[in-house]
């Protein structure tokens, strides 16, 4: 279905694949941050070899933290989110920079039976005793630290928890992964942040809508997201502000490695090139090996400052 008329706003054009889409409703009372994910937690399932709940946690966590990464203005600024829930995933962190994510959970091979209402038990498989820490690098001497309690361990309401109470910003949050067995079917997620100066009606419209949101991933496969946007805020002026690619990216290499070697100091390098053994890195985000010979942690060894 189209806009009314009466609203003289354009179709919101369709594009293929993971981003994320910014838009203003009602001449800027809202923001609303609508993206797919699909691709990568694909991507993260096969890279962690992942159990289906623990690819729609790993997926709700990738998915919630592209918003907070879209959000970020430099362009080597960067978010990390860190959930450490007790659960038996054990911790799950996801980096942004911008549109490229990554993650990664302790223990991705967990196991749970379903919930009595047939879904994916994500909340327990995050746990829900414990904190939601988010630490933005804004290439400044101190990054900006925030963190709030776990409501759930479901993800959404608990970023919605973190963006009230730590960003002091109302939100709504809505987090989907649809998972049939190795395959991600459908996955995104949806942000409505209410400015400052929103009217009551305009707050009272969304309210009003809001069950629309509630099983996001399921909706996303019945339809485009661009018509599900023309669907949803219908009569709200919705305006495309900006639209971003998303796309799972590691950025690990041989010289970030070579770097976290130096930071051992000379005495740990010492004993590592005394057992003559070299050594081998792995990256936790993409399983990448790193191996380095004695000689190159000889080599090393002289880099790096003494103790």
């Amino acid at each position: 279905m189209n806009t009314q008329v009466n609203e003289n706003i354009a179709p919101i054009e369709r594009r293929e694949g993971d981003e994320m889409i910014r838009l203003s409703l009602m001449d800027g009372q809202v923001r609303v941050m609508m993206c797919e994910t699909t691709a990568m937690c694909q991507k993260a399932a096969d890279i962690h070899n992942a159990t289906p709940v623990c690819t729609a946690a790993m997926g709700r966590l990738m998915t919630a933290t592209s918003m907070l990464g879209v959000m970020m203005k430099g362009e080597d600024e960067s978010v990390t989110v860190t959930v450490k829930g007790g659960g038996p995933m054990g911790t799950l962190v996801a980096v942004a920079n911008h549109g490229d994510l990554k993650v990664y959970a302790d223990n991705p091979q967990v196991e749970l039976p379903l919930r009595e209402d047939g879904k994916l038990n994500v909340g327990a498989a995050v746990g829900s005793e414990g904190r939601l820490s988010v630490v933005k690098d804004l290439g400044m001497r101190e990054p900006y630290v925030g963190q709030c309690e776990l409501v759930s361990g479901e993800l959404a309401i608990d970023f919605a928890n973190y963006f009230t109470s730590s960003e002091q910003t109302p939100s709504l949050v809505a987090l989907g992964v649809l998972v049939s067995g190795d395959a991600v079917l459908k996955a995104g997620g949806l942000l409505i942040q209410p400015m400052p100066g929103c009217e009551e009606s305009t707050i009272d419209q969304l309210e009003l809508r809001s069950p629309m949101f509630a099983d996001i991933s399921r909706e996303m496969t019945f339809a485009e997201k661009e018509q599900l946007l023309e669907d949803w805020f219908r009569g709200m002026k919705p305006v495309v502000l900006e639209r971003t690619p998303l796309a799972y990216r590691c950025t690990c290499s041989r010289q970030r490695m070579e770097k976290a070697l130096i930071s051992l100091g000379r005495k740990e390098l010492t004993n590592l090139i005394e057992e003559d053994l070299g050594a081998e890195l792995g990256c936790h985000f993409c399983h990448s090996q790193y191996q380095f010979t004695t000689e190159e942690l000889k080599d090393l060894y002289q880099r790096a400052s003494r103790p």
